[in-house]
């Protein structure tokens, strides 16, 4: 019996080793180069996602640095992650080449030394997947160049540190508001008082009152496919697929209001006119139809009692459930991309 134990509590053990070092492997800091630009990664793992923050940069004082999302699916070590929000923006001068748009990156971690593991791979610009940025080449290192709130849990993973509250209460600092500030664009010249010479006598004239001038109200889109064309696409979540098949399930998030939307995949619609409440408007898809990186966008065809649109998007891949909140309005369109995992070699 007690042999038993012994040998049970063994495989415990070497089962929690394993996971451990597992996600210790990618859990870390990583550097090399992303694209042209100078990039240092510092990847999380909590589950099957990964959280983190990402530096561009020219030297150790001129940088951009964004909150870090993504995945990691350890059976074929496929690695996906982007930049979620900036966090900071103190570069000056060109990166990306010329821009700073945020990036995508797909890439397999690998161990091609005994102390050597990188992550390699291709980076996109994150909202548009045309727009491609180069190679991802980056190197784990013993320890981090930039210093940032998740130093303390890269440094304190195996010893506690990688329990999700403390992963999750980090993340939290991260959150950034999503509230847009309108300004108002006008041609309004300031009142000015001019001398006017009549009679060899100084007359003060007064400049007429001010008068905005309108812009013309922009003729509003119709149907599906110019609401779909007109409106901005704002990343919602990236999702990697694998598997033979998946099923996305629509719902209306929290209360049912009347929303209404239309969803197109890779420029092409699938489905409008669907009404959302609390049973799911069902979804399939062929995994082997699909390109390697695919974009759809859900289009709100109304705002429902309550706007903005709002859904709940619920996909099965491979066994796995992700969920994800989707937003609508008369301006922006939520857009997920679906990429494929890269088959283990």
């Amino acid at each position: 019996m007690e042999t038993r134990i012994i040998l049970l509590m063994g495989l415990l053990f070497g089962g929690f080793f394993q996971l451990s070092t597992q996600a210790q492997t990618i859990t870390g800091a990583w550097k090399g180069k992303i694209g042209s630009a100078n990039a240092e990664l510092k990847l999380i793992k909590k589950g099957d996602s990964l959280l983190g923050t990402s530096y561009y940069y020219t030297s150790r004082s001129n940088y951009i640095r964004y909150a870090v999302k993504g995945y990691f699916d350890p059976n074929n070590n496929s690695v996906v992650w982007w930049d979620d929000a900036i966090l900071e923006d103190r570069l000056s001068g060109k990166i990306f080449g010329g821009d700073k748009e945020a990036l995508l990156s797909v890439a397999d971690f690998n161990c091609p030394g005994e102390k050597t593991m990188r992550l390699d791979g291709e980076s996109t610009k994150r909202d548009n997947k045309n727009k491609t940025t180069g190679t991802v080449a980056l190197q784990k290192i013993p320890s981090a160049g930039f210093h940032d709130e998740w130093d303390f849990v890269l440094e304190n993973y195996i010893y506690g540190a990688n329990d999700p509250d403390i992963i999750d209460s980090i993340a939290r600092l991260h959150l950034v508001s999503n509230e847009v500030t309108e300004e108002k664009e006008t041609t309004l010249e300031s009142a000015i008082v001019k001398p006017v010479q009549k009679d060899d006598r100084s007359i003060a004239v007064t400049a007429p009152p001010m008068v905005e001038k309108k812009k013309p109200a922009p003729v509003p889109a119709t149907t599906a496919e110019q609401k779909y064309s007109s409106r901005e696409k704002k990343l919602a979540t990236v999702i990697p697929i694998a598997g033979d098949s998946i099923e996305l399930r629509f719902y209306d998030n929290a209360v049912v209001d009347g929303d209404s939307i239309a969803v197109f995949l890779n420029d092409k619609m699938v489905f409008e006119h669907v009404r959302l409440n609390n049973k799911p408007y069902t979804l399939k898809l062929s995994v082997n139809d699909l390109l390697e990186d695919n974009e759809m966008v859900m289009v709100a065809e109304n705002l429902g009692t309550i706007p903005p649109n709002t859904s709940t998007m619920v996909c099965m891949i491979d066994g796995k459930r992700f969920e994800v909140r989707l937003e609508s309005t008369e301006n922006s369109s939520a857009l997920i991309r679906f990429i494929k995992q890269r088959k283990k070699r």
